[in-house]
């Protein structure tokens, strides 16, 4: 959610080196032209609302996401296809024994407010992040941290709060001198550099902390674009050219604004009119037309999205898995993706995408239609098909086709009558799901925070990512889940990981929490006025690489 030129290796001793699990992608020329010198203009692009003001711990959705990443520069950077590229803070991020690694910053760097970046800044960021009564969405990225634990406060077995930290740093992270500091985490993990260009480990300023409130709506980063003003809901917010930007990716126009529509299809129109320089998605009903329309200005790629339809796994009627494999197999996703998408999207057989080493072509057995069987799953599970399922979606984004298909083929393959739900924005909908909020499955969607399989499991599943700490929607827990998973993350080759992981998911898979719908292709248009975009593998314009044309 889910990023340039000198490419860099993964610096850390012995099997590291060997674990950095690299993307695959199709080529960097998407008919969007090259970038070269610097031009200056500025240019505009469409967004959702984001769920969150803009703190990079906090922001763990695509919306949020794609501002951010034009406001701070990490440790590393992802290239197009996911390759990490030591083009960002980090001079090297090394270790002997893949649990205690030391990261050196390069001199130089400065937040927009021109104080300087120093291994303190990221170390008092991700404190703040972890530290549970800030509740940032990105607090489990860090608990393979030492001392992550005693910044958590006590639950009880409903999850209510009874009590507060024991700490607010994390014993694992020590400040060396001004461009070094260490990580010692609980367990090896050989990864770890892989994971830190994922914007929960940006650094913040000292200004930050003084206001943390305030600093989400007139965001300081670090990166080649800083804001001009404060972001203002419903509308968006504009970024100029950081003058000062220390990274070998400057920014090649001299300002972005962000748009915020609450409807794709109008973000849409807009771009057509020349009104709009960049969108990047397509309405469903327009990806037919939309190559013929814009020629070479309509750009398709390779994308880590997955697609998912997630269960209330807290709602009784939903908590036995027979009831969860019997709707995945009552729905016919080709079926969909021909009538809506236009064949543009491949129907999901695994909870892991096809552009990481990991994915399994047909791992999920209950991903194949087959209604006598999911009606048999159904009756023995005792579920009431007298009363209709809701299914929840948020508004705007272009999901009211394929979610009305969904509850068409439960209605004719089960027996069982559905309501839409999808009145909610992006910002509304969110927090919902957070809240325990969804009444029936729900749509929600993955792109990768960084190359891994593991990135695509515990994130979304593992207990330890339970909101708000995480991104585990459907509130699932599974012991089994979680010990393959930390295999995986303690293995010592690339191999061995998997293994572990593509375990995890087989215990994932037959839970199904999720129903797998879709892998798709990232495709957006942009108008005349632009060139030199691309959109990643993680779904994010590079909006540094952007030129306005003459």
């Amino acid at each position: 959610m889910n990023l340039s030129k000198r490419r860099g290796a993964l610096v850390a001793a012995g099997v590291a080196a060997a674990m950095v699990l690299s993307a695959c992608g199709g080529s960097d020329d998407n008919g969007g032209g090259e970038g070269g010198g610097a031009t200056g203009g500025t240019f505009s692009m469409y967004i959702n609302e984001p769920e969150n003001p803009l703190v990079p711990g906090n922001t763990t959705e695509s919306e949020g996401s794609q501002v951010v990443k034009s406001l701070w520069t990490g440790l590393i950077q992802y290239g197009p296809e996911g390759e990490v590229e030591y083009t960002g803070v980090a001079e090297d991020i090394t270790s002997d024994d893949n649990t205690t690694w030391t990261v050196k910053l390069k001199d130089g760097w400065t937040f927009h407010d021109g104080t300087p970046v120093t291994a303190q800044s990221f170390v008092d960021a991700w404190n703040y992040t972890a530290y549970s009564p800030n509740a940032q969405g990105a607090s489990y990225f860090f608990s393979n941290i030492e001392g992550y634990d005693a910044l958590q406060a006590p639950t009880d077995d409903e999850g209510n709060v009874t009590g507060e930290p024991t700490a607010t740093e994390m014993t694992g992270l020590t400040v060396e001198d001004d461009t070094t500091f260490t990580v010692t985490l609980t367990d090896p993990f050989a990864q770890f550099p892989v994971t830190v260009g994922y914007n929960a480990f940006f650094p913040l300023p000292e200004s930050f902390f003084e206001d943390p409130e305030a600093a989400g709506m007139n965001p300081v980063g670090n990166g080649p674009f800083k804001a001009d003003g404060e972001y203002v809901p419903g509308t968006g917010i504009t970024l100029s050219k950081y003058e000062d930007y220390a990274g070998e990716n400057e920014a090649q126009a001299d300002g972005v604004e962000y748009k915020v529509f609450a409807d794709l299809n109008t973000a849409y129109t807009e771009v057509q009119a020349g009104n709009l320089d960049i969108t990047r998605d397509v309405p469903p009903d327009a990806i037919a037309t939309a190559a013929d329309e814009f020629g070479d200005r309509f750009l398709e790629s390779p994308s880590s999205q997955f697609t998912y339809v997630g269960f209330p796994t807290y709602d009784p009627r939903y908590q036995d898995k027979r009831v969860r494999q019997a709707f995945s197999m009552a729905i016919d996703r080709k079926a969909i993706t021909d009538a809506i998408f236009n064949g543009t999207r491949a129907p999901a057989d695994s909870a892991i995408a096809p552009v990481v080493d990991g994915y399994r072509e047909g791992a999920c057995e209950y991903c194949e239609v087959d209604v006598e069987r999911a009606n048999e799953l159904l009756d023995e599970a005792g579920f009431d098909r007298t009363q209709p399922v809701e299914l929840w979606f948020n508004s705007g984004a272009g999901h009211d086709a394929w979610m009305e298909a969904v509850g068409n083929q439960l209605r004719e393959n089960l027996g069982v009558d559905y309501q839409l739900r999808g009145d909610l924005d992006f910002s509304q909908y969110l927090p919902l799901g957070d809240e325990k909020g969804f009444t029936g499955p729900f749509r929600l969607a993955w792109a990768m925070d960084y190359p891994s399989p593991q990135n695509y499991l515990e994130p979304l599943y593992s207990t330890a990512a339970l909101p708000p700490a995480g991104s585990n929607s459907a509130f699932y827990s599974n012991p089994e889940f979680d010990e393959l998973v930390d295999e995986g993350n303690r293995a010592s080759s690339n191999d061995e990981a998997i293994e572990f992981y593509n375990q995890a998911e087989d215990v994932l898979l037959e839970d199904m929490p999720i129903i797998p719908m879709f892998f798709g292709l990232e495709q957006a248009v942009h108008s005349e006025n632009v060139s030199g975009v691309f959109v990643d593998v993680f779904g994010q314009v590079d909006t540094s690489q952007v030129t306005v044309n003459s």
